[in-house]
């Protein structure tokens, strides 16, 4: 919990430095807030993660990528949201070297990646996923899937603030939006394999500044037996 308020804290901290502290004129800070309110964030730590984009001594994070093959092959792609890029960029890089895995170059392997905005939303009455999917189809939405109460809608990244926008037009209420990098190639590891890639994802995700880790390896590994 602390780990998605963190996280949460300095998206909403960047969502206001980028377009300033008033939701209604800033949409990311909107959907971000109602995110906050649905994990149950408290109050002053939302008010904070905005005052602290205002205040005089705040230090701007720098939105960094960082890209390398972990053990056996695997892509890994790493967000990072730091006031210290020299300090975030050391310790990701011992991460990759103690557990055998190597940092790549930026951009190097952005294209095994498909960016992509995921909305949640509340389900509404006298709406059928597929009107609402034809209806999205020329905002770049390419995935409309139910989930108990809510309907999750996958579309191109930089499609999201129109998807956005059409969906508070029309009076949709959004759980989140989340940005996400799908591998459009799984690779097949061992489950002895897996604990090793694990450590390292592990490690990735533990750090202050990393915000999302993605990969390529397949969610079921092969039975060594």
């Amino acid at each position: 919990m602390a780990r998605v308020f963190t996280k949460l804290g300095k998206e909403i901290t960047m969502a206001t430095k980028a377009a300033g502290p008033d939701p209604d004129a800033n949409p990311r800070l909107r959907v971000l807030m109602q995110q906050a309110k649905k994990e149950n964030m408290p109050k002053e730590n939302v008010e904070r993660a905005i005052k602290k984009a205002t205040s005089k001594d705040y230090t701007d994070y720098k939105e960094m990528n960082y890209e390398g093959y972990g053990p056996f092959g695997i892509a890994i792609f790493v967000e990072t949201a730091t006031d210290n890029t020299t300090r975030t960029v050391a310790n990701v890089r011992s991460y990759f070297n103690k557990h055998g895995g190597s940092l790549g170059t930026s951009g190097s392997l952005e294209f095994l990646f498909d960016h992509k905005a995921v909305f949640h939303i509340v389900k509404k009455e006298g709406v059928s996923l597929e009107d609402l999917e034809l209806e999205l189809i020329d905002f770049g939405v390419d995935e409309v899937e139910e989930d108990e109460d809510e309907i999750i809608i996958s579309g191109e990244f930089s499609q999201n603030s129109a998807i956005q926008k059409y969906l508070e037009e029309n009076g949709f209420e959004i759980n989140s939006a989340e940005f996400i990098r799908i591998p459009n190639d799984l690779k097949e590891v061992t489950a002895e394999q897996r604990v090793q890639l694990d450590k390292l994802l592990e490690k990735l995700e533990e750090d202050e500044d990393v915000q999302n880790v993605f990969h390529n390896m397949k969610e079921d590994g092969i039975d060594d037996n």
